[in-house]
């Protein structure tokens, strides 16, 4: 394996969905990548966390101890300046999109209407220097949804996604680092 570059990530990236049924394969990054999955554009960049929780054990006297994984989180967290009406299915699971004659018609709410669906989120941070890097979340939105009107600030959805297992190994989260100057990579992650 080569060595690896050190790396410091600087800037953004785009965010694309789309549904995913859980049980098959990620999609090839050119399935993905597209502009009908992108979702808008981000503003303020993104965060991805990994937050273990673990229990220790010891005995009476101190002289052993084992921590043991208990359970594990990965959120994804980031902030949309703009974005589609007609995807906010993708970002809340009561959300009902119809088109109509002279635009669309978005209906939320009713724990009825929840539609159980997980979807993929994939963020695309291009960067030329330090390599292309790719994540991965297959999950919903936990984060709840704003739509703010203001003469003075813009409207900023900060959806937070939690993501749910991708595959039968319990794959949380997909990071893909393509090292610069090997090209864009084809596969799906």
């Amino acid at each position: 394996m080569a060595e690896e570059p050190e790396n410091i990530a600087v800037g953004s990236g785009m965010i694309y969905t789309t549904d995913f049924t859980p049980g098959t394969a990620i999609p090839e990054n050119t399935i993905i990548e597209t502009e009908a999955n992108r979702l808008g554009y981000i503003k303020n960049g993104a965060t991805l966390t990994y937050t273990p929780t673990s229990e220790t054990f010891k005995d009476d006297l101190g002289l052993i101890m084992r921590t043991k994984l208990t359970e594990e989180e990965v959120t994804f967290k980031f902030g949309l300046i703009s974005w589609f009406y007609g995807k906010l299915d993708q970002l809340c699971s009561t959300c009902r999109v119809t088109d109509t004659p002279t635009g669309r018609t978005v209906k939320i709410g009713g724990v009825d209407n929840d539609d159980g669906k997980q979807h993929l989120f994939r963020f695309v941070h291009k960067d030329k220097a330090a390599g292309d890097v790719r994540i991965t979340i297959v999950g919903t939105n936990t984060g709840g949804l704003a739509l703010t009107y203001s003469p003075t600030d813009p409207n900023m959805p900060e959806p937070e996604i939690t993501a749910a297992p991708s595959d039968g190994e319990g794959t949380l989260v997909l990071l893909d680092i393509t090292d610069p100057g090997a090209g864009e990579v084809g596969g799906g992650v």
